[in-house]
């Protein structure tokens, strides 16, 4: 069985195809997504300060790299 990763905005593209669904729940179905995205930025950012050396090593950055990212409001790409 395959499973395919869905993520906020595919379910939100599918919502938003269907004709049914009124204005208004379009713009919260669009908040609701934008929220989403900034908890997973800032919970991605925060776990950064926990990562020990060599894992930054591993993924390319270095501790004052690291430090910066996690340094970042959430709402910043």
């Amino acid at each position: 069985m395959t499973h395919h990763m869905q993520t906020p905005a595919s379910h939100l593209a599918y919502l938003t195809a269907q004709n049914r669904i009124p204005a208004a729940s379009v713009l919260a179905l669009h908040v609701a997504v934008m929220l989403s995205k900034w908890a997973m930025r800032r919970r991605t950012r925060l776990s950064l300060r926990t990562l020990d050396p060599h894992i930054l090593r591993d993924i390319g950055l270095t501790q004052a790299e690291a430090d910066f990212e996690a340094r970042r409001v959430f709402w910043r790409m």
